[in-house]
């Protein structure tokens, strides 16, 4: 760093206090040569501490850097560290604890914020760039557990690879308003230059923050960066959209046009339709879990959820991994009522298909190209077949109209419809959410709505309740 960037002219004022609408905020501002900078806290204590760093190393001579306003001590310890490599060490502490999904979502979200802080190559670079971050520098499994610095990078992008390490910015740089704004930006678009899902920004953004909180735990940061640009996210809600509940009528007619394509499934979907299963919850089902009478109704014990997320992110080498419910410890369960049709979908079932290695009811019985596999089938049933199977059912069961629309367009939404079902049909919010595995807050929030068809029985509960009025007045 050259000296003519240094300066001992320095004046720390006192910390200023803002109540705002979310509360307290205090802000310290100082001058490093007549240049003026300034860093807001959630806290008194963390802006005292950080006013008494500068107070300390203004008072025993240590020189300021009149760019970035901090004394040299602060700033040789954030440059002792590029951007590229902390957010790989980031990866590394969250990996042991995070499901395969999961893993995958930071690693595309790291991955997307390093390609803004770098310095721009060619659309077939950058993509090539994106792909060796994604897959390798942001995957702990990929690297073999060593660090990105001294783990043995591809022959065919090692090139590349030192050229990411070279150029990646210090950490320090995210100090800047304007390079974190640029960060934040490119966060809300997708490759093609259109503006992402706001579901998509959230997550991508939640994981570069959480990567930032890390740095506050390292010291390296007094507090998290990105809490003093007024960024305005994509508005998101995650209500659900009421076109893709179906009616019971559609429900039923989906399961058989399942049963025509795919016999081995439509007990699958009707565990998301009946019992308002997530897949993940479904594909997990072992035989010992469902209790299924000869009549009446049964019970189905979750203990588990299988995701899919491709063998280079899970810890046993499989696509799939077992993991514990959403939201929920390693040995919780959550049981849920089966109605009798759903009962006799399953001892069907389980009577035609028996079951896969350890139980498990819903499983790869064919390989690539379709070739069937030979038992015991040890594999959970891919994404890939329900959603082909899924796909087709929609053009068997729905009319044209419907099947263009957003109707049942993912499986998912039969678990949409279930609850749907349920809240209208007058089961109490707290039994539901207890049921479908959600807080009552987020039950409310995003399940109640109505059915596909609802509003017609509304309008004419209404005409029936006004034409009571009128007589009455008559």
């Amino acid at each position: 760093m050259s000296t003519d960037n240094l300066s001992y002219d320095v004046r720390i004022f006192k910390i200023t206090t803002y109540a705002g609408k979310r509360g307290k905020t205090y802000t310290i501002r100082w001058e490093v040569a007549g240049n003026r900078s300034q860093e807001t806290f959630a806290t008194s204590k963390l802006a005292d501490s950080f006013r008494s760093k500068l107070t300390t190393a203004a008072r025993e001579g240590v020189p300021f850097d009149v760019e970035s306003g901090l004394p040299l001590t602060m700033l040789r310890e954030l440059s002792r560290r590029t951007w590229y490599e902390h957010a790989a060490e980031f990866v590394d502490a969250k990996w042991p604890h995070a499901s395969p999904r999961h893993r995958k979502n930071i690693a595309e979200a790291l991955a997307t914020v390093t390609v803004a802080l770098l310095p721009k190559r060619t659309a077939d670079d950058m993509q090539r760039i994106r792909s060796v971050l994604r897959n390798w520098s942001f995957n702990r499994a990929a690297r073999g557990g060593a660090s990105v610095a001294e783990a043995t990078r591809p022959s065919n992008d090692a090139t590349l690879l030192r050229w990411i390490a070279e150029s990646s910015p210090d950490l320090s740089k995210l100090r800047e308003a304007l390079v974190m704004r640029r960060v934040l930006d490119a966060l809300a678009v997708k490759l093609d230059g259109k503006s992402a899902a706001p579901a998509t920004v959230t997550r991508k953004r939640s994981a570069f923050y959480s990567a930032l909180e890390y740095a506050v735990e390292l010291e390296l940061f007094e507090a998290n960066p990105i809490d003093k640009v007024q960024w305005t996210k994509p508005e998101y809600t995650d209500i659900v959209d009421r076109r893709v509940v179906a009616n019971p009528h559609q429900a039923r007619a989906l399961l058989q046009a399942v049963g025509e394509i795919y016999p081995a499934l439509e007990a699958f979907f009707g565990c998301l339709y009946f019992a308002g299963l997530r897949p993940s919850e479904a594909k997990h089902l072992r035989v010992t879990d469902c209790k299924l009478p000869d009549e009446g109704w049964g019970e189905l014990l979750l203990t588990g959820s299988t995701q899919h997320a491709g063998a280079e992110w899970t810890d046993n080498g499989e696509a799939s991994e077992d993991r514990s419910l959403k939201h929920r410890s390693e040995k919780a369960t959550r049981p849920v009522p089966a109605c009798p049709e759903l009962v006799e979908l399953l001892r069907r079932h389980i009577a035609q298909f028996g079951a896969g290695a350890g139980g498990r009811l819903f499983v790869s019985r064919t390989g690539k190209a379709g070739i069937p596999l030979p038992p015991p089938y040890s594999n959970p049933v891919s994404s890939n077949t329900y959603a082909r199977v899924w796909n087709k059912a929609r053009k068997m069961a729905l009319s044209e109209v419907q099947a263009a629309s957003p109707l049942v367009r993912r499986p998912y939404d039969l678990r949409h419809a279930a609850v749907s079902l349920w809240l209208n049909a007058g089961v109490p919010a707290t039994q539901v959410a207890e049921w479908a595995g959600h807080s009552v807050n987020v039950l409310l929030k995003v399940y109640a709505k109505c059915l596909d068809g609802q509003d017609a029985v509304a309008r004419r509960r209404i005409e029936a309740a006004l034409s009571s009025e009128t007589k009455h007045a008559a």
